[in-house]
């Protein structure tokens, strides 16, 4: 087939003239078009410098003889699982093994006469807990403290000679990107060992205390309570929950950050549980929706959702709808960023709180107090209420009966009661519930339903409508989108 050949010889040359003639042409005018792109040049020192697989088997070594295998029989029940969708780890069923009242998880010495450090949930109701070293040697301990909150416990055994132990780092050092090892008794094989990076710091799961650090190193059921590990040998976290939807590793594992960790060592050994600052009052994130419904300049703080009474907060003069910025002249990020502050704070502090009110910026000043955790829980209530009268957003609203206020708990009998929720709507993304009442609308107290409705057309079409509902025992201001 010459004659394909030589057509497509010519074409190259017609191509090749007509490269060559664009090309004298542009030298010709002197004005090269301008790279969509960057490059380094070669000899860059940007340029990063080809390294070598971290070899990790001194450190193994070194480490895992402080590694322990944690089991226990459990006194009542087998714990259930958490209700974080997709997260295992919290009172896991498939760390607890078979259905004889027995758990499994792993821990790690810190100190040689026999202190271990494990998690919460690990040990939680045990009647007995046997700590097993890495040379087999079987020992029964005692648990010392615990805090549910970060899911920390504190064992004790007696050995019979000074432990080898996991010296503790300093998580406030660690790297996005840097290499970690874990270790621990995944699914019951003792002290296996996997390695991977950190893949985030600062992660927040709901319900929980912790400022996580996500990794991807191999963490499974078993796991929990174990060390991670940096490449100097350091723990830097321990092991305590992994995202799934397997009940098996999918590459995010989450560790308490080790810093939290000694903050609590001290009050675990003395008092067997840890005692936190306290503000007396219920705080939300703020929403995009949220900060433009209020003016305010962005999403960053906390928004004061209800005050509770006696506490630091109304002492000081805190009110609903105020936006904590700022504690000591720290910015607050957001909510979970204050309750963290907060709790790291001493007892009987003299603070001050920056708040954000009606657009005005004011500094409160406050002492920080025994956190009150009885007045802090609340149950909720799944009952399926009745439907009442349509409203716009997809709510179904009726007005508050003293009977429905006293079966809610309330001391009022103003307001509107949401009957139901339509799925897909407006409200139902923004996160409203039935049996939510609404007690203001836009700031505006609201106490039917008729004026309810002459407060949503008040508000104007196309804007968002920013609600006040009472939930249980809390308030909360829900921002509504406008309808499409």
């Amino acid at each position: 087939m010459p004659h394909k050949f030589l057509r497509l010889t010519s074409i190259f040359g017609s191509a090749l003239l007509l490269m060559l003639g664009a090309g004298v042409a542009v030298h010709a005018a002197d004005a090269a078009p301008a790279r969509l792109w960057t490059e380094l040049p070669p000899d860059s020192g940007h340029i990063a410098k080809v390294q070598t697989f971290p070899d990790f088997v001194d450190l193994s070594a070194k480490l895992s003889p402080a590694v322990v295998n944690i089991s226990t029989d459990e006194a009542d029940e087998p714990s259930e699982s958490g209700d974080i969708p997709g997260l295992e780890g919290h009172r896991n069923p498939l760390e607890e093994g078979p259905q004889h009242s027995k758990s499994l998880g792993s821990g790690f010495v810190v100190s040689k006469d026999g202190y271990l450090l494990t998690n919460d949930h690990v040990v939680d109701h045990p009647a007995k807990i046997t700590v097993t070293l890495q040379d087999g040697t079987n020992y029964t301990a005692k648990l010392i403290g615990h805090d549910e909150k970060s899911d920390v416990a504190l064992l004790k055994i007696d050995p019979k000679h000074e432990l080898p132990v996991a010296p503790l780092g300093n998580s406030d050092e660690v790297k996005v990107g840097q290499w970690v090892m874990a270790i621990g008794n995944p699914f019951g094989f003792d002290h296996s060992v996997t390695v991977g990076i950190v893949s985030a710091k600062g992660r927040f799961i709901p319900d929980n205390y912790d400022d996580f650090i996500q990794t991807d190193a191999s963490i499974n059921p078993g796991n929990s309570g174990g060390p991670l590990i940096n490449l100097r040998g350091e723990v830097i976290g321990m092991n305590s929950a992994i995202y799934t939807r397997t009940g098996s590793n999918m590459g995010i594992g989450f560790a308490i950050p080790v810093n939290m960790i000694k903050d609590e060592l001290a009050q675990l050994r003395s008092s067997g549980k840890v005692v936190r600052g306290w503000l007396g009052v219920y705080v939300q994130p703020i929403t995009p929706e949220l900060a433009e419904s209020m003016g305010l300049p962005d999403s960053r703080g906390a928004l004061v959702a209800e005050v509770l009474k006696n506490g630091p907060a109304k002492v000081a003069g805190v009110k609903r709808g105020d936006v904590i910025v700022a504690l000591d002249g720290q910015p607050i990020l957001n909510s979970h960023d204050l309750v963290l502050r907060v709790g790291e704070t001493p007892l009987n502090h003299a603070a001050t709180l920056r708040i954000i009110r009606d657009k005005h910026t004011m500094d409160l000043p406050l002492v920080i107090t025994e956190s009150h955790e009885e007045e802090l829980a609340s149950a909720e209530n799944q009952d399926k209420p009745d439907i009442g009268s349509p409203s716009p957003f997809g709510l179904h609203v009726k007005d508050l009966s003293p009977d429905l206020a006293h079966e809610l708990g309330l001391d009022t009998v103003t307001g509107v009661v949401i009957s139901s929720v339509q799925p897909g709507s407006r409200a139902d993304e923004a996160g409203l519930r039935a049996r939510d009442v609404i007690v203001e609308v836009n700031r505006a107290p609201v106490r039917d339903v008729n004026g309810y409705q002459k407060a949503l057309q008040a508000s104007g079409k196309g804007k968002i409508v920013l609600l006040l509902i009472k939930r249980n025992d809390t308030t909360e201001y829900i921002a509504l989108k406008p309808e499409a």
